[in-house]
């Protein structure tokens, strides 16, 4: 990921944390105002903000020696998993996903997660 590369860069010449621990207010500063700007409705602004809580978030992922795609290919195939899980589980009943409420769909997600999916 770019953004990766980046902050490495950064890291290089002593433009970082002092502590990983201090990259948590700055994800938290970025969560709050994308959220401010999703408030506002100002989808230029919040795309903006967006994108500073993915950097803020990948830049905690560097700190903690996490690979960004790794782990985001890893929520993919649980997703998928899980997802999986629920087609099929809808199938079996003779139920359409279209045609059921959210939370019943998230009793059977839920029972993917149990079992590990």
């Amino acid at each position: 990921i770019k953004a990766y590369r980046i902050q490495d860069k950064a890291r290089n010449v002593g433009f970082d944390w002092e502590e990983r621990e201090q990259v948590w207010d700055k994800v938290k500063e970025e969560i709050g105002e994308f959220q401010a700007e999703v408030a506002n409705m100002d989808k230029e602004k919040a795309e903006a903000e967006f994108g500073d809580v993915m950097f803020s978030l990948i830049n905690a992922a560097r700190l903690y020696k996490i690979n960004p795609d790794n782990a985001l290919e890893l929520t993919n195939q649980k997703f998928i998993r899980r997802f999986n899980y629920l087609e099929e589980h809808t199938i079996k009943e003779g139920k359409n996903l279209k045609d059921m409420s959210l939370e019943e769909m998230d009793a059977i997600w839920n029972e993917a997660k149990k079992k590990g999916l």
